[in-house]
Order: C-alpha cells, then sequence, then structure tokens
C-alpha cells in the first residue's frame, strides 16, 4: 500500500485527506457553509456526510464569525475541527477570532491551550470569481505568531500537508488554489503518508538561476523552467516553499548560493506580499555575497482582481512571463 499511487485531482486528494484523518481519529470533524449534502461549494466534501454522518460533517449558519468561533472553541476542549472557510476572502470576518485568540492562546496559556484547528481556504483567481472571491491573503496570517500557514501545488503535496495540518496542534491556514481544484497528479493511497510541515521541496534541479514559488504558481514555474531549459539551454532550479510559516530558510539559502541568480514569483499583490519577505531574508543573509545580479519579484498587479477573465489573466503572472523574467536575470538586463 504504501508505495502505490493514483491518478487524482486535488479536490479528490483534499477529500481523502479529510476522509481518511476522520476515519484515524473520531476527534476530527469537519464544519461550514454547504459542506453537507451540498458537498462542499467546490465539490471537495463530496460522499463525506454519507460516510460520516452529520454530526462529523456539519452544516453552519452562514456566519464566518461563529463559525471560526465556534471551531476555536471545540479545538481548546480536545476536539480537532476542520474548517471549511470557502472563499479566501471571507476569512476577514474570522480575523478577530483567528488572529487575537486562535493565534495567542497556546502562548498565553504557557503551551497548555493547545487550538488544533485547520482553515481550509479557496484562494487565488483564475475563475472569474471577481474581486470579492479571487484573492490570495496569505501574507496577512504570515505576519502573525502562532499560525502556521500551508500553501501546497500538487495533489500528493495537498495529501500529505493537509493530513500533517489536522495532526499538528497549532492553528493552520491551509491555502487551496480554485483554478487547481481539478488539476491531477499521482497521489499516494497510503493512509500514512504525511508530509512534515516547514519543509520546502526542490521540484526541479538547477544551477544557473533559482526560481523559489508556491501554491498555483508552481505548474507555471515548472512549465516555464522546462521550456527556458529546452530553447535557451538555461538550467533553472525550482524551489517550492510548500509551507509559507514556518519558513524553511535553509532549502532557500540554500539554492540561492548554488545558482547566485534568484526570482521570487507568487500570484498574490506585489505590495506586502509574502514574497517580499523572502527576498529581505535573503538580503539579509550570508546566501546575498552569492548574488550575481538583483533579486527579482514576479507579482500579481496591484489593483483589484478583475472580473474580466481576459484582464483578469493579464494581472496574474504567465508563463512568458515568467520566462522572460528568468531570462533577464541570467542576461544581467
Amino acid at each position: 500500500m504504501e508505495n502505490k499511487t493514483k491518478l487524482m485531482s486535488v479536490r479528490d486528494a483534499i477529500i481523502m485527506a479529510m476522509s481518511e484523518e476522520m476515519r484515524r481519529d473520531e476527534n476530527v470533524f469537519l464544519m461550514g457553509e454547504d459542506v453537507g449534502i451540498f458537498g462542499g461549494d467546490f465539490g471537495t466534501s463530496v460522499g463525506m456526510l454519507e460516510e460520516f454522518g452529520k454530526e462529523r460533517v456539519r452544516d453552519t449558519p452562514i456566519s464566518e464569525n461563529a463559525i471560526s468561533g465556534a471551531a476555536i472553541g471545540a479545538a481548546m476542549t480536545g476536539m480537532r475541527p476542520i474548517v471549511d472557510v470557502t472563499f479566501m476572502d471571507f476569512i476577514v470576518y474570522m480575523m478577530d477570532n483567528i488572529v487575537n485568540q486562535a493565534a495567542k492562546t497556546r502562548y498565553m496559556y504557557g503551551g497548555k491551550g493547545q487550538i488544533p484547528v485547520v482553515f481550509r481556504a479557496a484562494a487565488g483567481g483564475g475563475v472569474g470569481s471577481a474581486a470579492q472571491h479571487s484573492q490570495s491573503l496569505e501574507a496577512w496570517f504570515t505576519h502573525i505568531p502562532g499560525l502556521k500557514v500551508i500553501a501546497p501545488g500538487t495533489p500528493a503535496d495537498v495529501k500529505g500537508l493537509l493530513k500533517a495540518a489536522v495532526r499538528d496542534n497549532n492553528p493552520v491556514i491551509f491555502l487551496e488554489y480554485k483554478a487547481q481544484y481539478n488539476m491531477k497528479g499521482e497521489v499516494p493511497l497510503d493512509p500514512e503518508f504525511v508530509l512534515p510541515i516547514g519543509k520546502a521541496d526542490i521540484k526541479k534541479e538547477g544551477k544557473d538561476v533559482t526560481v523559489i514559488t508556491y501554491g498555483r504558481m508552481l505548474e507555471r514555474v515548472m512549465q516555464a523552467a522546462n521550456e527556458v531549459e529546452e530553447a535557451e539551454g538555461v538550467s533553472v532550479e525550482v524551489v517550492d516553499l510548500r509551507t509559507l510559516a514556518p519558513l524553511d530558510k535553509e532549502a532557500v539559502l540554500e539554492s540561492v548560493k548554488k545558482t547566485g541568480k534568484v526570482l521570487l514569483v507568487n500570484d498574490a499583490h506585489k505590495t506586502g506580499g509574502f514574497i517580499g519577505e523572502v527576498a529581505a531574508m535573503i538580503a539579509e543573509s550570508d546566501a546575498f555575497d552569492y548574488l550575481d545580479g538583483r533579486i527579482l519579484r514576479l507579482a500579481g498587479e496591484d489593483v483589484p482582481i478583475p472580473y474580466n477573465q481576459t484582464l483578469e489573466a493579464a494581472m496574474i503572472p504567465n508563463v512568458e512571463r515568467i520566462k522572460k523574467y528568468i531570462l533577464k536575470l541570467v542576461n544581467n538586463r
């Protein structure tokens, strides 16, 4: 079993991860709007109500403040709730509970008050959901000590890291990218396939330039890296952060020292985006002395995300722009 895989979508990997953890631990349960009979707004809990019943797949009122408060309270008493936030934009209604309660409790009680809760948030654009339903807000939460933030970019990583999040005794913000729910990949079937939180992954080895990314942009970065290597002979190393908080600083700095050139890519807005923090970390480290060029960032434009899909596509980094930035670094332009 441990070596077997199956081709499946990100959506099915999410269902598998949650179902396996609910079978493993009776304290794990799913809650949120439309998670039961409807099967989740993005189909990420289809079939779970039939297996686990309405006590463990709990449809809630349309009140994010109430949902987050109930989940955090349940976690304080020994339960392990998984919250389906649906659109990440709606997490703003949960901010006080997450930032001022969940993130602080363990510290304020000297480690005795554990808050094992996962907030699953459908992030990013690419599906025409417009300005109020398309944001990637991970940078807000990486700013808050006490929260873990995970942003996987492959179906296998989604499964392994979601299971790790459920087992963790701290509050976790778990990003799922709407544009990738249908993306398929090989996923281990082993119920004990769990990936470590805080460990980046080198998705592609290279020697000429390092591209650091996470989440939805991983797929585009990989395509750009392969095309540049085939067309221009440029060897690109791709570092997939996977976890933003805690950040695998060692993996980032080792790759930067190896290649001497670095590009950071995400789909969130550029100003205040998480890749700016990674850039600052590199600049402050001894890896700075290894750089042979500027640190470049490629991110979403600083505009509200348009409903018009042509405009939306124009504001998010695409493969051609990623290739252009890679070549700009390599050619010291």
